[in-house]
């Protein structure tokens, strides 16, 4: 096939093949069956970002179905037609435009499934719905996804929170035996004496001992509202990797109307994720004021807030309680969404009212959150990010 040839099959390919009349190219094998995977989805004739019909028949629905064996077969064959990318933005798509949430609860429909966060959070949302018979086959979902997740971002998460806390355990007035002698020179390579053929010490470096250094305190306060699905889940997966340091220690709260402690539970991520609730209303002072009151070392905290800022409780008394930790010494960090999406749909009131706090809030994508805690427990401003937003 000529390169004019190749350009309009894959227009065919986006706005359906009816769209073939009359060019003297037409879909056939491989090409037909793709075509049909979309057509099944999307309808006939699309055209743009392939959800409106434009064929010479006029608008065609979808004809995918909502019956279990027709979508297990459809999801099959988009799976062996396209790259796992495309397949999760089209099974996002089937759940949306064509309500096939409830096929979800059927086991089979789950192990036919390209599992990612989005899936996961779905299935988080439809947690109470679900029946016994399912229940097994979505841990397993959820499972695989967290396990893929863990093995992406944990090496590199407590790499850069060790080195992070390492810096942060530095004593400027060290005794003798706990000078870190190399640190120590190249600290002082400025007073260097050429004539001496040495450098004169005028700041020590050191390390306290191990013994005597501080754990220092993570609190995540994560927000269950619908929307933060895909937070929730990168939240929970790092907060288990943040617990298995034993030089922190970890508290992770989630929240709605409600405030659920799920720190007992951090050793196994999806634990807390079957544990959450998905959708609800938000009540962030509610929330805060939870997590003031487990507090006891605020020079030694961190607290990093995940929602949306859609305050549903009293919002003076949040922003009080906000102040109230900065003040007494805690490094507080506002995240308006912790995933791989653009810039999420935020409160922005809320969102400059914490600025002026000196509580930075914006979007966060997971592989740069360890710089994000390495800052906040460094006491040092936060890194440059094309996440920032407020």
């Amino acid at each position: 096939m000529n390169t004019a040839d190749e350009r309009l099959r894959r227009w065919l390919l986006v706005l359906g093949g009816d769209a073939a009349e009359g060019t003297g190219v037409s879909l056939d094998g491989r090409d037909a069956a793709m075509d049909a995977a979309l057509g099944a989805l999307y309808g006939g004739g699309r055209k743009g970002n392939g959800r409106k019909g434009a064929g010479r028949g006029g608008d065609r629905t979808a004809g995918l179905g909502a019956s279990a064996p027709s979508v297990a077969r459809w999801l099959g064959d988009i799976r062996a037609y396209f790259p796992a990318s495309v397949v999760q933005v089209m099974q996002r798509d089937a759940i949306e435009r064509l309500g096939l949430s409830a096929l979800l609860l059927e086991p089979e429909m789950l192990e036919a499934v390209e599992a990612d966060v989005h899936l996961v959070g779905t299935l988080l949302s439809l947690n109470k719905a679900m029946p016994e018979t399912t229940r097994e086959t979505a841990r397993a979902v959820v499972r695989k996804v967290v396990e893929d997740l863990e093995k992406r971002l944990a090496t590199r998460t407590r790499a850069t929170l060790t080195g992070a806390l390492d810096r942060s355990a530095r004593i400027s007035r060290p005794r003798h035996r706990d000078i870190d002698w190399n640190r120590t020179v190249r600290a002082n390579l400025k007073n260097y004496l050429p004539e001496h053929r040495t450098v004169v010490p005028e700041r020590l470096v050191g390390y306290g001992h191990a013994s005597q250094s501080v754990k220092k305190e993570v609190v995540l306060c994560i927000d269950q509202s619908g929307s933060m699905a895909a937070s929730v889940v990168y939240a929970s997966v790092f907060g288990a990797v943040l617990a298995s340091m034993r030089s922190l220690a970890t508290r992770l709260v989630v929240f709605d109307t409600a405030v659920v402690d799920l720190t007992d539970q951090l050793d196994d991520p999806v634990d807390v994720l079957f544990a959450t609730q998905l959708g609800g209303g938000t009540d962030i002072n509610r929330a805060l004021a939870y997590c003031q009151s487990q507090i006891t070392r605020p020079a030694d905290t961190v607290v990093v807030l995940i929602s949306d800022l859609y305050e549903g409780g009293i919002r003076d008394e949040m922003l009080k309680r906000v102040a109230a930790m900065k003040a007494s010494g805690v490094q507080f960090v506002a995240l308006l969404a912790l995933s791989d999406e653009g810039t999420p749909a935020y409160d922005h009131d809320h969102a400059a009212a914490l600025a002026a706090l000196g509580v930075p809030a914006f979007a966060c994508t997971p592989d740069h959150f360890p710089e994000v805690m390495a800052a906040a427990v460094e006491k040092r401003p936060l890194p440059p990010s094309p996440d920032r937003t407020a």
